[in-house]
């Protein structure tokens, strides 16, 4: 392996540890608890490179947003030599796997919904985000439902992602796992209802 390829690996490594260490910080203090020399101390690197990779804490926390919308769109990835319908149950009960309803990451996204409430900037990145995990989860909606309109893939994506956002909010709290359960079926009913064409016919017209 040649040495250019040695440092990029190294800086790719160093960069990531320090938004994992802004990340682990937001997520136990908020906030208030990032500040560029606390990101160096908890990363365990120099004050200098956390300023050499973000030029201040807006950015750490921007870079902070987008590595949870690229871990959020992971989750409803496309898989080509996956069957659709048996893809879209992994995606819906991925949710709610043990790494996702940690104390540390249900805090950490806790804070980044308030973040986005409080922050035009904020509010955009995660707007964004919001509308790229929905038409991921309602494409794997349509594989899986092709006869399906995607509006109507679309719909039942957000009324989905509400189950979802409740079910990580409520896990805070030490909802049972029984109860997760039953809102991972609540989202698999959803998805695979059977698609009911309620268009309304003009008075006076009658199927022969």
């Amino acid at each position: 392996m040649g040495t250019n390829a040695v440092n990029s690996g190294e800086q790719m490594d160093r960069q990531s540890r320090i938004l994992e260490a802004a990340m682990e910080l937001l997520s136990r203090h908020g906030i208030s608890g990032v500040s560029m020399r606390a990101v160096a101390r908890e990363a365990g690197v120099a004050l200098g490179l956390v300023n050499y990779y973000y030029d201040d804490k807006t950015s750490l926390i921007r870079a902070a947003l987008q590595r949870v919308d690229e871990h959020d769109l992971r989750l409803v990835a496309p898989d080509p030599s996956s069957d659709p319908e048996e893809q879209l149950r992994k995606a819906l009960r991925r949710v709610a796997a043990a790494d996702l309803l940690t104390t540390g990451y249900l805090s950490l996204r806790l804070h980044l919904w308030a973040l986005a409430q409080a922050d035009e900037g904020y509010a955009q990145i995660n707007a964004e985000a919001f509308d790229r995990y929905l038409d991921g989860l309602a494409a794997l909606v349509s594989n899986a439902q092709p006869g399906l309109p995607w509006e109507a893939c679309r719909e039942r994506a957000a009324d989905i992602v509400v189950i979802q956002n409740g079910m990580w909010l409520t896990a805070l709290l030490g909802v049972d796992e029984a109860s997760i359960q039953r809102s991972i079926a609540r989202t698999e009913q959803i998805a695979f209802a059977p698609f009911r064409d309620h268009t309304i016919k003009a008075p006076g017209l009658h199927n022969s």
